[in-house]
């Protein structure tokens, strides 16, 4: 049987930027005429959040958070290259980058061979960078390799039809001419030191944003604006569902497969108690016990409606991870909670080794 990993990280566009950037969606979020007065008052904002603004306006916090993710990433890394995998899925958002109104499937899988990328030329289609310094000091002009491994996206589609799971496939990209943010910045991140990233991938794109992929573009809105919506995403179980599929595919495959979630979890502009100002933290307090006691059923009884209140639309990508996780019978070996008010999103990063069948 083939040997998996499991790996939870966050693709949080900020982080690519400098960190004079980090606290832009929460200011502009502040300055939405439609907020509360009371609410620009720091003395009314959770605990957490007056400690991060504190006296700078975040910057000591920004660097204390940019600090917490690098150490998520770079364990991460540590344990995909201990692994030595044959190929890395990667299960992300399509936030209207490469499926627009023609097109919007539930989930899909992208069987593309090698390809080459542009990061920072195609900004506003991968991570809203455009025009903004990163913080490699890269320009418009790098290029990197994204390698391709189409034999195990045959194999995986494949699989899927066989059992039940009617999952879209493409050859080539529809409207981004490369990969959207959630797989593009995953790849990054995993190579902020910049040592270079040979593994192939496999993208596994999910409609998490569902009922504001089109009408909203899957973007940041101001308050008060309300538009017609669209059709809902998959439901937490089903997503569930989905990763195990997948699990039992690739533990029956000749393939050493690492199996990644990339997503932040509540997203501050997603939540409309806190007027799109903070996360809903306790809610992802709440998922990440479960996640790290083993307590599958909060994951598996959580409805879409619960996750679209809470901001956690993008937390589907995790539900795919954990339903992987838990049909093969494993448990996360480490994990961390990097908790935020002021940077858009509490991220959470995990690592289940041993997942082998």
């Amino acid at each position: 049987m083939a040997e998996i990993l499991g790996l939870g990280v966050t693709h949080y566009p900020p982080l690519s930027g400098t960190d004079d950037n980090l606290t832009r969606v929460f200011r502009g979020a502040l300055a939405d005429p439609r907020l509360p007065a009371e609410l620009r008052d720091p003395a009314s904002w959770p605990e957490r959040a007056r400690r991060e603004w504190a006296d700078d306006e975040g910057v000591a916090a920004g660097k204390a958070h940019r600090a917490a993710l690098l150490e998520g990433f770079r364990r991460t890394r540590a344990a995909l290259d201990e692994f030595r995998p044959d190929v890395v899925l990667i299960w992300g958002d399509d936030q209207y980058e490469n499926f627009r109104e023609d097109l919007v499937p539930p989930y899909a899988v992208l069987a593309y061979e090698d390809k080459v990328v542009h990061p920072w030329r195609h900004a506003d289609e991968s991570s809203n960078m455009k025009g903004k310094p990163n913080v490699w000091g890269e320009g418009e002009d790098t290029a990197r390799t994204i390698r391709g491994h189409r034999p195990f996206a045959r194999h995986l589609v494949e699989g899927l039809m066989n059992c039940g799971v009617d999952v879209p496939y493409a050859y080539e990209p529809l409207h981004h001419p490369g990969f959207a943010h959630a797989f593009l910045n995953t790849v990054l991140y995993l190579d902020y030191d910049r040592q270079g990233f040979d593994y192939p991938v496999v993208a596994f794109p999910l409609n998490c944003y569902g009922r504001k992929v089109i009408s909203y573009q899957g973007n940041i809105s101001p308050l008060g604006v309300e538009r017609e919506l669209d059709p809902p995403s998959p439901s937490p179980s089903r997503i569930m569902d989905v990763g195990a599929a997948v699990a039992r595919i690739c533990a029956d495959s000749p393939y050493r497969v690492a199996l990644v979630a990339s997503s932040s979890w509540s997203h501050s502009f997603l939540v409309d108690s806190t007027f799109r100002l903070f996360p809903d933290s306790a809610a992802d307090e709440r998922m990440y016990d479960a996640l790290v006691t083993g307590d599958h059923s909060v994951w598996e009884h959580t409805t879409l409606e619960d996750a679209e209140k809470a901001g956690q639309q993008e937390l589907l990508n995790w539900w795919a991870l954990v339903g992987a996780m838990r049909e093969l019978g494993v448990a996360p070996s480490w994990t961390t909670f990097a908790a935020s008010n002021i940077f858009v999103s509490n991220k959470v990063f995990a690592i289940y080794d041993g997942a082998a069948r």
